[in-house]
């Protein structure tokens, strides 16, 4: 089975400048994505879809293939989706390639491993899903401001006594670390959610989010911390 692992690395970041070649234990972040989709055992191909020339030098020097998105493609607001319809349709176009699967690996979840890859991977396939969402349990307690200023409870009944974590059933969070959808129901969709969708529950200490300088610090902490534990 085809697995088409697709990397979007753009070059503008609000949050930390060129912030896909920021490193995480001396690693930039777009290698370390490539670097986990290479040793993933599913995964067949994988292309880096970047509008970065040194992002680009950088990815090929890590194994991955490189396809130049065009700038109406790379802005803040253009959502994910039509960089990878983009890559496909390239693929498509110049060489007849249309993958079973796609797995669309996001660099600032710099903790993901190959095992989360293959383990997600199988598990879509398992459940005969046609996309799936990485997630990490949550417990909390969310609010809403409405107009004039007062509180509403969002996910539990404000009114009655709050039961403790051990009784509550979890609710589930986006890590947003890597989706797996089924090729030809994410072109015809063109929405990453679409038909059967399934979870795929990965720990909280792998599931931080690059967004801020902070969050580049915390990944170091926990990456190391992983590591150890490893050992």
């Amino acid at each position: 089975m085809e697995c088409l692992a697709i990397i979007p690395a753009r070059s503008g970041s609000k949050g930390i400048p060129h912030k896909n070649l920021k490193t995480v234990d001396g690693v930039p972040l777009v290698t370390r994505a490539v670097r986990s989709a290479r040793a993933a055992d599913s995964i067949t191909r994988i292309v880096v879809s970047t509008d970065d020339k040194e992002i680009a030098q950088v990815a090929r020097e890590a194994g991955a293939e490189i396809v130049m998105r065009p700038e109406t493609l790379s802005g803040d607001e253009v959502p994910t989706e039509p960089a990878l319809l983009h890559v496909l349709e390239i693929l498509a176009a110049e060489g007849g390639y249309r993958p079973d699967l796609t797995c669309f690996i996001q660099c600032t979840s710099p903790l993901t491993t190959s095992d989360d890859l293959d383990q997600g991977i199988a598990a879509l396939r398992a459940q005969k899903a046609d996309c799936l969402v990485t997630v990490v349990p949550t417990y909390d307690f969310l609010w809403r401001r409405m107009a004039g200023g007062a509180a509403q409870a969002i996910n539990h009944d404000a009114n009655l006594i709050r039961k403790g974590r051990q009784e509550m059933e979890p609710q589930y969070r986006e890590t947003g670390a890597f989706y797996v959808l089924r090729t030809e129901g994410f072109i015809a969709a063109r929405n990453r959610f679409f038909g059967r969708i399934v979870l795929f529950e990965m720990s909280p200490e792998k599931s931080v989010d690059v967004d801020g300088p902070l969050d580049l610090e915390l990944a170091e902490f926990l990456g190391a911390r992983n590591v150890r534990h490893s050992e």
